[in-house]
Parts: C-alpha cells; sequence; structure tokens
C-alpha cells in the first residue's frame, strides 16, 4: 500500500471530519486538520458571510503549520466541504502550496445538496498529481444521504492503488 495522506478542512468537525477519520482508519493512512492561522468568527452567522467573501473572492487565508509534510506521501486524499459551489478557502491554500507532482490526489466533498464544481476545481489545483476519481458526498440534517455505498466503493478502490 503507498503511504497516504489524508488531508481535509472543516469549520463544524462534524461531516468532512467524520469522512476524513473512517478513510485514515479504513486507509491505514495519516490524518490531518487544516487549520486557518487566523481562526473564523466564533458566530456562526459572521463566520457564513466571511467564508462566502473568500470562497467567492478565491481568498487563500494563512494555515497553521502541518505536522505531516505532503512531500512524504505518494497519495494525498484531500477533502472540504462545500463552499458557494467550490472548496473551502483553506483547502484552495493548501492546494495552491503544495507540490503534488508524482503524487496521486484523490478529491472528496461534502455538501448539503449542491455539489456545484468542487471536485473540477480541486482538481485544476492538483498541479503534476495523477488524478483519482473524486467523490461528491451529501449530507443532510440527519447525517449521510449519499448512500454508503459510494463511500464503501471509494474507499476499495483507494486501496487498489497499492
Amino acid at each position: 500500500m503507498p503511504k497516504t495522506l489524508v488531508v481535509y478542512y472543516s469549520l463544524s468537525g462534524k461531516d468532512t471530519e467524520s469522512v476524513s477519520k473512517e478513510l485514515a482508519a479504513a486507509l491505514g493512512a495519516d490524518l490531518e486538520r487544516l487549520e486557518t492561522a487566523t481562526p473564523y468568527p466564533a458566530d456562526y452567522d459572521a463566520a457564513v458571510e466571511q467564508g462566502k467573501r473568500e470562497a467567492e473572492s478565491g481568498f487563500c487565508p494563512e494555515l497553521k503549520p502541518l505536522s505531516h509534510n505532503p512531500a512524504d506521501y505518494d497519495v494525498i486524499v484531500i477533502g472540504t466541504p462545500t463552499w458557494w459551489y467550490t472548496m473551502a478557502p483553506a483547502v484552495l491554500s493548501f492546494m495552491r502550496k503544495t507540490d503534488f507532482a508524482g503524487k496521486t490526489v484523490a478529491p472528496f466533498q461534502t455538501h448539503a445538496g449542491q455539489p456545484g464544481h468542487v471536485i473540477s476545481d480541486m482538481r485544476k489545483e492538483a498541479k503534476g498529481a495523477m488524478l483519482f476519481s473524486g467523490l461528491r458526498l451529501e449530507f443532510g440534517k440527519s447525517g449521510l444521504v449519499s448512500p454508503k455505498s459510494e463511500l464503501d466503493e471509494w474507499i476499495k478502490h483507494l486501496k487498489e492503488l497499492g
């Protein structure tokens, strides 16, 4: 099995984080949560408004240092929630600062019914990478809406990379 890192951003610590943890466990991968150097406001509405402005403008916030070096991995699984039809700004920052040459990048997104163009945006940012199929998972108030089999099948194919 190639050395794998699961990198993700999650503002709430719910959907994207739960999928990332499941992926890391299933793949025997290391796990890295992206954190912005300046946290988003604690007030939900203020955080949403700031996130909207950043996502729509392509803003790349400064990130806290990573505990894992992406250069040490063969496969990088990258997860993001959907923010205004694209990836979260923290994920954009990570992707723009990471050299993906010679690596396999497997993007996934969580969304609440409007997947937008997240996966194609992530694929464009993974310059030099071999691209693995993207995964879109829909969540609702009561949890995963997409069939669990989609995630299970994606994990199965990731395991076949070795």
